[in-house]
């Protein structure tokens, strides 16, 4: 076998499907982390074809097809196998495959989330997917790793999965897209410079989903600012309707229903019609005027306002640098449970007369709030995918005047991202306070 040294284009991919017959770029590229593989001998002959097989411990390097030299796919392991699952009892019931991308995939929230969608405990027990995990350069022998676990883990439904780099081609018709991959934000960094760097981010695969994604692909903004990275990467994406992006607030949800019950001496499951308004950040609105406990409003059965007002907030805010304190680490498997969470309330039905929290597009909304923004909102869906804004919520002044200071910052973070969303030239006023959740520094 001889050595191949091969020219690496500036955004590279690689990838593993379960093809075993890869249509690939025409090209002659192959990406620096394969460059010290052995490639084997490439017949030039006309019409050829070269069929991808590797072992766990060799990666594909490349494919000819019709004369032309291909490297954009690799293949791996079980998944470079064809199959037909019409073909067998067991599957020929099954959905057709949906493809679901996730970007930070080597990232520990990933690491959680990534299991729980092979495994059906998100999509239904019937519905066969295909993972497009999106890294960087850097990750990407750690992604291997993880596409190896879910090798082993036999999961029957997880029928597909590619890694790759390139946003424009591991977003390939994707039917969901879950961002998680994100700069942290470090000591002393502004949170301005956080909305640009991580800006930049949203609006390259804003654009890439915009060209390659299916054009009804559900986008789940994880990422922090997430609200507003939500609406850069919406904005980025004209053809993708503006509803079809969402914002994470699901945890800030999760984390008042759990501080309700804790208050109030009873199980999680029986607070319901919990919302929370505005931003992923301090100024956040959980409400508890509407929040209810055993179908009981919740004033009713906290009477300790004073609570309600001041130490219930806080407490919701607090939680995740409360367990940065107790463990050391952040709060990546309950936000992954969130995630399945926030998927699963768009595609099974709302439970009647109840909601669920999400940050969505303003647009023709009920309560007022300024259009253009991605604000957390109350919402109920049918389980096809979308959704609705509930009508019936109460807004007293308490209430509006806190969601208000929340809009207002959205408004603030929506100027100094101009740059990135098409309206004109950025002008960052946060003010000194800074309202990043505690544990996401």
């Amino acid at each position: 076998m001889a050595m191949a040294e091969l020219s690496a284009p500036q955004k590279t991919s690689t990838f593993l499907n379960s093809s075993s017959r890869l249509r690939l770029s025409s090209k002659l590229h192959l990406s620096n982390h394969f460059r010290h593989l052995l490639l084997p001998p490439l017949n030039t002959a006309p019409n050829s074809k070269i069929s991808c097989s590797v072992s766990q411990n060799q990666a594909p390097v490349a494919v000819q097809e019709n004369g032309l030299v291909k490297t954009k796919k690799e293949c791996y392991g079980v998944f470079c196998l064809t199959y037909d699952l019409k073909a067998e009892e067991q599957t020929k019931s099954w959905k057709k495959l949906i493809n679901i991308a996730v970007s930070g995939a080597a990232g520990m929230i990933s690491n959680h989330l990534l299991f729980k969608l092979a495994s059906g405990a998100v999509f239904g027990p019937d519905q066969p997917i295909a993972l497009k995990l999106l890294g960087s350069e850097r990750s990407i022998q750690a992604l291997e790793g993880v596409a190896m676990e879910l090798e082993d883990s036999l999961f029957p439904l997880l029928r597909e999965v590619d890694i790759g780099t390139d946003p424009y081609e591991v977003f390939q018709d994707v039917e969901w897209a879950i961002l998680i991959g994100a700069k942290p934000r470090g000591p002393g960094m502004e949170r301005a410079d956080l909305l640009d760097i991580n800006g930049q981010i949203f609006a390259e695969q804003g654009k890439a989903l915009n060209k390659v994604a299916s054009p009804d692909v559900k986008v789940l903004v994880v990422g922090n600012p997430c609200n507003t990275n939500a609406l850069i990467c919406l904005k980025n994406a004209p053809n993708i309707p503006a509803k079809n992006f969402h914002a994470l607030t699901r945890l800030d949800e999760n984390r008042a229903k759990c501080q309700l019950a804790l208050k109030a001496g009873v199980f999680y499951d029986k607070v319901s019609n919990m919302t929370i308004w505005g931003n992923h950040s301090t100024t956040q609105v959980p409400d508890f005027l509407n929040a209810r406990i055993n179908g009981v409003p919740v004033k009713e059965v906290i009477t300790d306002h004073k609570w309600l007002e001041e130490g219930f907030t806080e407490s919701v805010q607090k939680r995740g640098g409360l367990l940065i304190q107790k463990w050391g680490r952040s709060s990546a498997a309950s936000t992954a449970v969130s995630i399945v969470d926030a998927i699963k309330s768009l595609v099974t039905p709302t439970p009647e007369g109840d909601w669920f929290s999400t940050g969505v597009y303003t647009d023709g909304n009920p309560y007022g709030i300024e259009e253009g923004l991605v604000f957390s909102m109350p919402c109920r869906s049918k389980g096809d995918g979308d959704y609705e804004l509930v009508k019936d919520v109460e807004i007293d002044d308490y209430l509006r005047k806190r969601i208000a200071k929340s809009e207002a910052e959205l408004l603030a973070e929506k100027r100094c991202v101009a740059h990135l969303t098409g309206e004109g030239i950025a002008y960052c006023d946060l003010g000194p306070v800074d309202t990043m959740l505690p544990g996401e520094v």
